[in-house]
C-alpha cells in the first residue's frame, strides 16, 4: 500500500462519515432552529424546551436511518478488507 492509497482510503472514510452522521445532524439542524423560531416568537426562554425535543427526534432519526448507516458503513468496510487483502 502506498502514500496514493493511504490518501484514497482516508479520504473515502472521512466522506463516509460525513454521509452517515448527515440525516441525523439535519434533523438536529432542522429540529433546533424551528425550536429557536418557536421561543423568540413566544419569548419563552427555557432550556429543556430546545434540548428534550431535539434529542428525542435526533434518536428517532438515528433509528429511522439505520439501514442507511450500516449500508454505508458496511460498503466502506468491504472496500477496506479488499485493499487490505489486495496485491
Amino acid at each position: 500500500m502506498n502514500q496514493a492509497d493511504i490518501l484514497e482510503l482516508l479520504r473515502s472514510g472521512i466522506w463516509t462519515a460525513i454521509l452517515a452522521s448527515a440525516p441525523v445532524l439535519g434533523i438536529g439542524l432542522v429540529v433546533g432552529l424551528a425550536i429557536s423560531l418557536l421561543q423568540a416568537l413566544t419569548q419563552v426562554q427555557e432550556a429543556t424546551l430546545s434540548f428534550v425535543p431535539k434529542i428525542v427526534l435526533m434518536l428517532v432519526g438515528v433509528v429511522l436511518s439505520l439501514p442507511f448507516m450500516f449500508g454505508l458503513l458496511s460498503t466502506f468496510m468491504e472496500q477496506v478488507v479488499a485493499r487490505i487483502g489486495g496485491p
